[in-house]
């Protein structure tokens, strides 16, 4: 894993964070506790801060990056991401703003200034536009990303359980690697 300081900041994790060996984070990066970052993903806080809770999973290939400050957004925009969230395999998240309890679906684009509330599923393939606001308790798909239906009961609870899985499959990476 490449783990690289930028322009004096340095990533920092909390306790018992899992970085595959492929991963690379640089800047100004903070992840929260029991957060997994798979294969091949790239976490770049080069040009402005990106956050991290706990217990979230940041799936193989994906990109997560900010909207650096410039001309044509003087404040830029950071990347936020909540606790318990699971991204999917190959998501892009760039200078978004992710609540708590979110699964975002493999392939997903989320754009600049776009929020996306806490508990809210967002389908594979999905494009949310920049600026866009995603409402609690909905399914979203499509590109543009809408609104299809609010969730079950049953979807409430996927989150923390899905959450929860990645921390204890992330701890038994972390445990072979200190065997090898």
């Amino acid at each position: 894993m490449q783990i690289r300081a930028f322009r004096g900041k340095e990533p920092i994790f909390g306790q018992a964070v899992f970085l595959d060996p492929t991963a690379v984070v640089i800047g100004d990066v903070e992840l929260g506790d029991d957060c997994s970052v798979w294969p091949s993903t790239v976490i770049r806080g080069d040009m402005h801060r990106i956050r991290i809770g706990a217990r979230t999973s940041v799936q193989d290939g994906s990109v997560l990056h900010i909207t650096h400050a410039g001309p044509f957004n003087p404040d830029g925009y950071p990347l936020q991401v909540g606790d318990d969230v699971t991204v999917g395999h190959k998501v892009l998240l760039h200078g978004c703003t992710i609540g708590s309890r979110v699964l975002i679906g493999m392939g997903s684009i989320v754009m600049d200034g776009a929020v996306i509330e806490d508990e809210v599923i967002l389908g594979a393939g999905s494009l949310v536009p920049a600026r866009q606001t995603l409402e609690t308790g909905f399914l979203y798909m499509g590109s543009p990303a809408r609104q299809i239906r609010p969730l079950t009961e049953k979807e409430l609870g996927f989150f923390t359980y899905t959450a929860g899985n990645y921390v204890r499959l992330k701890d038994e990476h972390i445990a072979a690697l200190s065997t090898d």
